[in-house]
């Protein structure tokens, strides 16, 4: 099983990185993280290429902190708009599964834009969707 996993400032969530254990604890499978270069909110400006080296910076933490659990992982940087981020990685390669990590409603930019929903209506792929606190400190 491939699984897409698409996260931004909860990927060192500890239920995301409880969802990919109970992953990896269904059978044999891997992981592809994605995490969109969405421009930071709590910046009243932002400089161009500071969301991708956030994003970045999220993604090499996550990739090290996996790998030592032994999850067979990759991941890459993608369009700031998640859902085209997703129709990206969609193209370059095949996934049987979309893991979709948000912050919670009220504070997610996500789910605002109701990205759950969307993503499975536009691929057509089973979406798990993790809700998590903003969080860097473990995957």
């Amino acid at each position: 099983m491939r699984y897409l996993v698409v996260a931004n400032q909860t990927l060192g969530a500890e239920q995301l990185s409880r969802k990919v254990r109970e992953c990896q604890g269904a059978g044999p499978c891997t992981f592809h993280l994605l995490v969109p270069a969405t421009p930071p909110h709590d910046h009243l400006t932002w400089v161009e290429g500071e969301a991708a080296t956030i994003a970045r910076d999220r993604l090499d933490l996550a990739l090290v902190r996996l790998r030592k659990l032994g999850v067979s992982v990759d991941g890459a940087i993608g369009d700031p708009n998640p859902l085209l981020a997703i129709g990206d990685a969609l193209r370059d390669a095949e996934f049987d599964h979309i893991i979709l990590s948000t912050l919670p409603a009220g504070i997610s930019r996500w789910l605002k834009m109701d990205l759950p929903s969307r993503v499975e209506a536009a691929f057509g792929l089973p979406v798990s969707h993790i809700i998590s606190p903003a969080s860097s400190s473990s995957v």
